[in-house]
């Protein structure tokens, strides 16, 4: 558990330095107002924050992911690692199943920690901006809203991390088996990044329409009266006004993104995961051999 600790972290920072400049284009075009859009599309939301903002711009909101990358790594790999034992067979329904339980317990972390990030990657800059920090944002909500304005969109947070969590942990076992990631294999990193960086697309694709809903359910509130009473209303409300299309808005930018940020991420942990198996020493003071140190390369569960 403890190298899963540390393994998790390394791969979340990497991920989330790779990663934060797409969310943040990602946010801002899915909750965008469709009567006066500020952004023609990915790159021109790209370019406008840069011109506007500067480079910081797009790293708005980056206190509140690193905040929590911590937690979020260490229950995600625990979890998922442990429930497949539990299970008692590594196949690829007990993939998905230890995957989606993970998704769905580091929730409690990940929604509010994406609410105070949403909420600042859409605030103005300068003099106007209302908070002042990731740790800001939610101590003001909470002193408005209570427990439950800081917990808005646990509900869709939950129907979009546990089965995209399945599908994650399913995709990146089923691409290391097919590429053949062992110890050793002078190619192994970029077997690792892209199987890390497929999976990671695969697993956005499963429920991104849920994730422009979550979205608009945090963002909800901030630049005027409330719009929706819950999930429900909130798609209603969004194929009426905009179609079936609302529900892609900022995908280019969320795919762009999902590749670099999953293939670091998965890649660092199974990186850092086996470069320490490696080093520790045997019984009789002896390396580890390669085939145990790298068990998780063929079987990424044991991470």
């Amino acid at each position: 558990m403890a190298l899963d600790f540390l393994a998790g972290c390394a791969g979340g920072v990497a991920g989330v330095l790779v990663g934060h400049p797409f969310d943040t284009v990602k946010v801002r075009l899915q909750v965008q107002s469709v009567e006066k859009p500020q952004y023609r599309g990915t790159l021109h939301c790209f370019r406008s924050i840069v011109k506007q903002e500067s480079v910081l711009g797009l790293y708005k909101g980056l206190g509140s992911p690193l905040m929590g990358l911590t937690f979020i790594n260490a229950l995600v790999f625990g979890v998922q690692g442990n429930t497949l034992r539990a299970l008692g067979r590594d196949s690829p329904l007990n993939q998905f199943l230890a995957g989606a339980a993970a998704g769905a317990i580091q929730c409690v972390i990940c929604c509010p920690m994406e609410l105070a990030k949403t909420r600042l990657q859409l605030q103005d800059a300068g003099a106007a901006r209302a908070y002042r920090g990731s740790l800001d944002c939610l101590a003001q909500t909470y002193r408005r809203e209570g427990v439950r304005g800081v917990n808005r969109g646990m509900a869709a947070t939950l129907l979009r991390e546990t089965p995209s969590f399945g599908v994650y942990f399913l995709a990146y076992d089923v691409l290391t088996r097919a590429l053949g990631c062992e110890p050793g294999d002078r190619l192994l990193v970029p077997k690792l990044l892209l199987a890390g960086g497929t999976a990671g697309i695969a697993s956005w694709l499963s429920t991104y329409p849920v994730d422009v809903v979550k979205s608009r359910l945090q963002a909800d509130g901030l630049r005027g009266a409330p719009r929706y009473r819950g999930i429900l209303d909130c798609v209603r409300q969004s194929y009426q006004a905009e179609g079936w299309r609302v529900f892609t808005r900022g995908l280019a930018s969320t795919l762009l993104r999902a590749f670099p940020v999953n293939a670091a991420t998965f890649a660092t942990v199974t990186v850092v995961l086996t470069y320490v198996r490696g080093e520790e020493a045997g019984p009789e003071g002896e390396a580890v051999p390669a085939a145990a140190a790298g068990s998780s390369l063929a079987q990424p569960s044991s991470l």
